[in-house]
């Protein structure tokens, strides 16, 4: 009887320790053991479900565990609290962390970059919207918001100043306000004492450094020649000559046109710069920093005229006088026949 007894607490023994043995095992490998087989970066919109974004983990992160993801999710009430956003899940990270980073909106930073020709608000508004959460639609409505831009100090027609091209570190789930605030206080970072200083020096506003300098972004993929094209507008202007810059009448043509006829000259318009002296109302592009920096500080020179290189090349050749521009004209329009007399 008392075999029996003790072969019955030793049972028990057994079956407690085993228990507790597996809720030790459980506990560890939900909260402490690595629970991914790989990087894995996960995007939580608005309307994706909890199950979704289980699935999304143990696909794409190879989760190690389905149990501690479900048992984890639980505890922490995915169910209810999951917020959007973009996470990046790493193989050492374990299941719990995970379940906290949904919860808590723990996200990992993104980066916007603005690159590339961006000559139109549809063409903004896209690259905006393909790396953040906001659709295209709402960012576009925005640029066109009136009331919206004068909190900002910008209108329809001027508020491509504001977008500085490079790459800055924000949420996924910025707002479009969040994301103009941003691209504000950007703007005023850039336009530092020094920069003020050389707009002053030029006889320019900040806003007409950006209208100046998104021409000369017209002009030219070679940043190397962003200075001299400068100087050649800066001399224009400040000669009181009209800038019968090329891009603007493209812009005036939503950039439509192959090639800039005479006939394209005559448009009626404020951006017309054919017609019309002095700059247009707003900047015809997103102009890279560069070209605002080559406006500030331009290459000093005599040049006021320049063309395409015969070379073809994406260079141009710079002239004095008007009979030196001519003949750098005739030399690139003999080029220019020759090659499509070869190409035929």
């Amino acid at each position: 009887m008392k075999k029996k007894t003790l072969y019955a607490a030793l049972a028990a023994a057994a079956v407690a320790a085993g228990a507790v043995l597996f809720a030790g095992l459980r506990y560890y490998f939900d909260n402490k053991a690595p629970g991914f087989g790989k990087d894995y970066t996960l995007y939580v919109y608005p309307d994706t479900t909890p199950q979704a974004v289980l699935d999304s983990l143990t696909e794409g992160a190879s989760a190690l565990r389905k149990g501690s993801l479900a048992r984890t999710a639980a505890s922490v009430g995915l169910a209810e609290g999951l917020k959007p956003g973009k996470y990046t899940v790493s193989p050492e990270f374990s299941a719990i962390y995970v379940m906290r980073m949904l919860v808590n909106g723990w996200q990992t930073p993104q980066n916007l970059t603005l690159s590339g020709t961006i000559r139109s608000k549809g063409r903004l508004a896209q690259k905006i919207s393909m790396q953040m959460m906001v659709d295209s639609a709402s960012v576009a409505s925005a640029l066109e918001d009136s009331l919206f831009l004068s909190g900002y100090g910008f209108t329809p027609e001027t508020v491509f100043a504001m977008f500085l091209p490079d790459t800055y570190e924000m949420y996924w789930t910025a707002s479009v306000k969040d994301i103009f605030d941003r691209f504000r206080k950007e703007y005023d970072v850039f336009w530092t004492p020094e920069r003020l200083a050389a707009a002053e020096r030029q006889g320019l506003s900040r806003l007409e450094v950006s209208v100046m300098a998104s021409i000369v972004s017209g002009e030219t993929l070679k940043d190397f020649e962003y200075p001299r094209i400068a100087g050649v507008y800066l001399n224009r202007l400040h000669k009181g000559m009209k800038l019968q810059a090329d891009p603007t009448v493209c812009f005036c043509y939503d950039y439509t046109l192959d090639r800039v006829l005479r006939k394209h000259l005559r448009i009626d318009s404020p951006y017309n710069t054919y017609k019309y002296k002095g700059l247009p109302p707003g900047p015809i592009n997103v102009p890279p920093k560069a070209c605002i920096d080559a406006v500030l500080n331009p290459d000093e020179h005599g040049y006021i005229y320049f063309c395409a290189s015969p070379e073809f090349d994406g260079t141009h050749r710079f002239a004095v006088t008007y009979s030196e521009h001519l003949r750098n004209a005739r030399e690139f329009q003999r080029a220019l026949t020759l090659r499509r007399a070869s190409a035929q």
